[in-house]
């Protein structure tokens, strides 16, 4: 297979994404445009620079689609618990079908640090905290002794009450 370059290599990369229901990795799309992964990596640098709306996440690139703002409800919880109970938290909120979006710290020196974790489910909990573990990976909560934040996203208040509530009951949750 002949490598694909440049533009055309980005425009086709971007195409695939678009077109995918679920994310792909960057190995993955370097196969698909006979190239190395770090050249994947630049290219979806670029794309972002030229505000194309893609994530990276734990489980590989994703294409942000458009939805319409009333489809999901967001909210910011604050959190504690030890690394050892990080399992226990995500599958606790997926479990009530709703999704973490993320992970954000408050560092002294670097202000804040947020990291895209994107799991909806209990596979993808597993696939997250596998990576972690086989790549050695600080939790960015080993930062501030436990404590963060997570931005929680559900189709429903309901359903984001029934995670939030479930979490309150475990003590997780940091309140007033």
């Amino acid at each position: 297979m002949k490598k694909i370059l440049g533009e055309q290599r980005r425009a086709l990369l971007l195409a695939h994404l678009k077109e995918a229901s679920t994310p792909i990795t960057g190995t993955a799309l370097a196969k698909l445009a006979n190239v190395s992964r770090q050249v994947v990596v630049n290219d979806m640098t670029l794309l972002k620079a030229r505000n194309e709306p893609i994530l990276a996440t734990s489980q590989g690139y994703v294409y942000l689609q458009t939805e319409a703002a009333s489809d999901y409800v967001e909210r910011t919880i604050a959190c504690r618990h030890t690394q050892a109970e990080t399992e226990e938290e995500l599958l606790t909120i997926v479990d009530y079908g709703v999704t973490v979006q993320n992970v954000t710290v408050e560092h002294g020196v670097y202000g804040e640090i947020t990291a895209n974790i994107h799991v909806s489910n209990r596979h993808e909990v597993q696939q997250f905290l596998q990576k972690l573990n086989d790549s050695n990976a600080a939790y960015l909560s080993a930062l501030t002794n436990g404590t963060h934040l997570h931005v929680l996203r559900a189709q429903s208040e309901h359903a984001l009450s029934q995670a939030i509530d479930a979490l309150r009951q475990k003590g997780f949750l940091i309140e007033e």
